[in-house]
């Protein structure tokens, strides 16, 4: 692939990882002490009979040195803590402890590591990130009540970082996770994390979720679409682990953080919940979950760029290169014909293809919009690609492809 020559459908360059924040921890690690969360507004519940309702008292003992607080402010702060130790209770138990034995494909010998897990099914299946099973050659999982079995891969996803292990246990002693709907959550919200931070087995953090449908770029040259940021603390031990919200139920997959000094910066990033219930399902029956793919490389195409290309519209996704054969190459999709040097953005671009300007009626107004929406599709759909050729708006229709291993090289 010739250098800085663009993006493909399913892949985009984001910021590069600088740490995945829970692959593995090794031997022992020096921890200091961080301070607490920030100070969150919760409305005290009101002492009820009802069944479910909480109740706090409002005059607790005060140790001799203790500072009073009195009234609303003592409130606020039981409530929330009232809303972690109850989630903890009930989803801990959930929360398992991974080992691993791995031999990497770079011949290095034998490593060990560990991460975080939660319970899937009462079948013993556990979700997982990838990164924390990859090349294992033994897994040791370890359950709150301290019970240690070994584990085997069921399924692997590479592209969305996510894995299915299974243990053979009895049914009574799993406790399987709620999944939220990640596509209703909100920046601002509360979150909390569970999980095995440097080996120090269910730590409970919490924080907020910082900003939603951020997209990363991995090594294969695919994308990891729609994370959660979040400013928990999140460390080498977490991935795997659920990141939940104030009613316990899984919003996300703890899986990176971005960090100079390997450990937490307070921006780390989850998988969505929507992502686990697509593709765990599939991991389970079949071993494999297969993403679509357009088959194309491209970019955003901005006010500025399109000035530039002398292009009639301001925003959508300019198509460099159609990947032949491939799903939009079989449609008729167009790509570059000319290499233009565009200034201010630091690389050639390849000019003269079409522009998507909606998918399926749903508009495109960054390369970014493509990448998402191909997520909540299936390999074998048809997608309606609204493209601006030659001045005139086209329709293409355009039967999704299952992505490659890795992006094809270019000629």
């Amino acid at each position: 692939m010739k250098k800085n020559r663009g993006i493909v459908v399913g892949v985009l360059g984001a910021a590069a990882i600088l740490l995945v924040a829970c692959v593995c921890v090794i031997g022992l690690v020096a921890v200091s002490r961080a301070g607490g969360p920030s100070a969150l507004s919760f409305q005290a519940p009101v002492p009820s009979s009802t069944p479910g309702t909480l109740a706090i008292a409002s005059t607790p003992t005060q140790g001799p040195l203790a500072t009073p607080v009195q009234g609303a402010a003592l409130s606020v702060i039981q409530a929330q803590e009232a809303v972690i130790n109850n989630v903890y209770e009930r989803v801990a138990p959930s929360v398992v402890n991974i080992s691993v034995v791995s031999v990497p494909q770079d011949g290095s010998g034998l490593q060990e590591g560990s991460g975080s897990g939660f319970v899937f099914d009462t079948d013993g299946d556990i979700v997982t990130n990838n990164h924390v099973v990859q090349d294992a050659r033994s897994i040791q999982v370890r359950f709150s009540n301290d019970l240690e079995v070994s584990a085997k891969v069921i399924g692997t996803d590479p592209d969305s970082d996510l894995a299915v292990i299974r243990v053979d246990v009895d049914p009574a002693m799993l406790h399987p996770v709620e999944l939220a709907d990640s596509d209703q959550l909100k920046v601002g919200q509360f979150v909390i994390a569970i999980g095995n931070p440097f080996g120090f087995e269910r730590s409970v953090t919490t924080g907020i979720i910082s900003a939603l449908g951020r997209l990363l770029l991995r090594e294969s040259r695919f994308s990891l679409p729609n994370l959660i940021q979040t400013d928990t603390a999140i460390n080498p031990g977490n991935s795997g682990g659920p990141l939940l919200d104030a009613r316990g139920r899984v919003i996300g997959v703890t899986t990176l953080i971005f960090s100079q000094t390997r450990s937490s910066a307070g921006v780390g990033m989850a998988i969505p919940s929507n992502a686990v219930r697509r593709v765990a399902p599939a991991l389970i029956s079949k071993g494999n979950f297969k993403h679509s793919w357009l088959g194309i490389r491209g970019t955003t195409l901005t006010p500025a760029l399109a000035q530039t290309l002398d292009l009639p519209v301001k925003q959508g996704a300019l198509v460099e290169e159609v990947i032949s054969s491939g799903p939009s190459d079989r449609a008729g999709l167009r790509g570059g014909t000319r290499d233009v040097q565009i200034e201010g953005i630091g690389r050639t671009v390849r000019a003269g293809g079409d522009v998507i300007l909606a998918i399926d009626e749903q508009p495109v107004r960054h390369f970014d919009d493509l990448i998402v929406y191909l997520e909540k599709t299936t390999v074998g759909q048809t997608v309606d690609l609204t493209i601006l050729r030659d001045g005139q708006e086209v329709h293409l229709q355009v039967k999704l492809g299952a992505r490659p291993a890795t992006v094809p090289q270019q000629p």
